[in-house]
């Protein structure tokens, strides 16, 4: 039987990489999966390789009122949410000395800022037993040179999955993280082969992960074979910092 079955799920962020996998893979158990992008041509690219099951929303999260709309539309053509996963984000270089307000601010509205709200805004939605997981990365308590910025918004989202925890569990929404190691997405798609041999080598596993084995992390924490697990951090980095 499908995991999934008659649920309703949102990606964000679901047109590439560990977002699109993971609508990928929901949709293969059975959820009606919702996707944005802020794209219209990934939108479009992303959906024709999704299927029927598969409904694209066109926003931009960081702008409050494009995150109402798509509430909205989640409302209007599903009644409910089951299942959320804040796959959006960015990462930019950027060591101490360099880093602007600039890069900052755009960093944490997507990374961190977006979430928050996308939580309060989704929260209406979500029945007892809906699951969230957030997408999260080692960088949260790992220390590398130029990501502070970027490490401090992953950061945030386990404290909201602590905090959220603590506010929720009454209304029976679990909230979890999922924090991958290096994952071989478009975001790597400009790193150098000597970037990529340099983290590979940190990597017990000699390799970077692939997107579909973060989706089998998020999926189960979406699914009721993690109806226990609350408040957690499950890492997929191949060993990176675990070791």
């Amino acid at each position: 039987m499908a995991r999934l079955s008659g649920k309703t799920a949102l990606v964000t962020g679901g047109t590439s990489g560990i977002g699109l996998a993971t609508a990928k893979r929901f949709i293969e158990e059975g959820a009606l999966v919702f996707i944005t992008g802020r794209s219209p041509d990934s939108l479009a690219k992303a959906l024709s390789g999704l299927g029927e099951r598969a409904i694209g929303i066109r926003a931009d999260i960081t702008r409050q009122e494009e995150l109402l709309s798509m509430v909205q539309t989640i409302e209007d053509r599903a009644g409910q949410l089951d299942i959320l996963v804040m796959s959006a984000g960015i990462s930019e270089h950027s060591l101490l000395v360099e880093t602007t307000a600039e890069h900052f601010d755009k960093t944490f509205d997507t990374n961190a800022k977006a979430p928050m709200f996308v939580m309060k805004e989704a929260l209406p939605l979500m029945p007892s037993g809906a699951s969230v997981v957030l997408i999260g990365s080692i960088a949260g308590f790992i220390g590398t040179a130029g990501y502070g910025v970027y490490g401090a918004s992953k950061a945030a989202l386990r404290a909201y999955a602590r905090t959220w925890t603590s506010e929720l569990a009454e209304r029976g929404i679990r909230v979890n993280v999922v924090s991958p190691g290096p994952i071989d997405t478009p975001m790597f798609d400009g790193a150098s082969d000597a970037v990529k041999k340099a983290l590979t080598n940190l990597i017990p596993l000699r390799r970077l992960g692939k997107p579909e084995e973060v989706a089998a992390a998020a999926l189960f924490l979406a699914s009721d074979e993690s109806s226990f697990i609350a408040g957690s951090e499950l890492c997929i980095d191949g060993g990176m910092a675990q070791v």
